[in-house]
C-alpha cells in the first residue's frame, strides 16, 4: 500500500472519535495552539503499528521540544472494531516508555467509526485495506505533522523517523512559535524534500547564508581596525599637541 501525499490538505477538524476514557470528541479538540503528530494505526497490529509506535516513542524521547506544551500527538486507529479501553492501554504503556512529564496530556489515543476513518484517511493519502482471510490490515507506515489550524505540513516515512527531521518540521509546523534561534537558523539551511520525506542541506542557499555571514564578518573586521586607527591617530595627534603646548 502507498500513502499519497496531499501536503498543506486541510484535515476535518469535526470529525468525530472517542479517547481512551470513551469521551466523543473531535479533532479540533487537539488543535488551535500547537502543531500535531498524526499517525494511523491499529492498535492490535501484530508487527508493523507496534514498530511504528515504538519508532515514536524512541524519536520524541531526545527532543528538546516537550509533548504537550510545544506539540501534540494524535493516534488514531483505522480499525472501526477497536475500542477506548485499548486506545487507553495503548497509552499507558507508550506513556511509560516515553517517560517524559507532560505525555500524559499531550498524547493522544483515538478509536472511531468506519465513516469518520475514511474520511480522515482519504484526507492525508493513507491507503489501507482489510484482509479477512488474516483478519489483519494491509497498509503503509509514516507519521504526518499538522499544523496549528490542521494542514497537513510534513510526512515522515517508514519506521526510522530522524529526531532532527521531525524537530525541524515541528518548528516550521509551528510558524516558527517553537524552538530556539539556533533552530530558526538551521531552518535556513536545511530544505524538506517531500520526495524523500528528509530534510537536507540547502546548498544554495547555505552558501548565500555562508557568503552573507562572511561580509558580515569582513565587515566588522574592517570596522574595527579603521575605529582603532582612528584613535591611535587622535592619540598621537594629542600628543603632539601637548608637546608644542608643553616644550621640555
Amino acid at each position: 500500500m502507498t500513502i499519497d501525499q496531499k501536503l498543506n490538505n486541510q484535515i476535518p477538524l469535526d470529525l468525530t472519535f472517542r479517547d481512551e476514557t470513551g469521551r466523543q470528541v473531535q479533532l479540533k479538540n487537539y488543535l488551535g495552539k500547537k502543531p500535531a503528530v498524526l499517525a494511523l494505526v491499529y492498535y492490535r497490529c501484530p508487527m508493523l503499528c507496534t514498530m511504528t509506535l515504538n519508532s515514536m516513542s524512541a524519536t520524541f524521547k531526545p527532543l528538546k521540544l516537550e509533548m504537550g506544551r510545544d506539540f501534540d500527538v494524535i493516534t488514531v486507529s483505522f480499525d472501526p472494531r477497536e475500542t477506548p479501553e485499548l486506545a487507553a492501554a495503548k497509552k499507558r504503556a507508550y506513556v511509560k516508555a516515553y517517560g517524559r512529564a507532560g505525555a500524559e496530556t499531550g498524547w493522544h489515543f483515538l478509536t472511531g467509526d468506519e465513516k469518520s476513518i475514511a474520511a480522515l484517511a482519504q484526507s492525508c493519502g493513507f491507503n489501507f485495506f482489510y484482509d479477512p482471510k488474516t483478519d489483519q490490515f494491509g497498509h503503509a507506515s509514516a507519521i504526518m505533522l499538522l499544523t496549528p489550524d490542521g494542514r497537513i505540513s510534513r510526512y515522515f516515512y517508514g519506521l526510522e523517523y530522524s529526531p532532527n527531521d521531525v524537530r525541524l518540521g515541528l518548528i516550521e509546523a509551528s510558524g516558527g512559535k517553537i524552538g530556539s534561534k539556533t533552530d530558526q537558523l538551521l531552518l535556513l539551511c536545511y530544505q524538506y524534500d517531500p520526495t524523500t520525506g528528509r530534510y537536507g542541506l540547502a546548498i544554495m542557499r547555505a552558501v548565500r547564508i555562508g557568503g552573507i555571514l562572511t561580509l558580515l564578518t569582513l565587515g566588522s573586521f574592517i570596522l574595527f581596525a579603521l575605529r582603532r586607527e582612528r584613535r591611535k591617530y587622535a592619540t598621537q595627534l594629542a600628543n603632539r599637541k601637548s608637546q608644542i603646548a608643553n616644550p621640555s
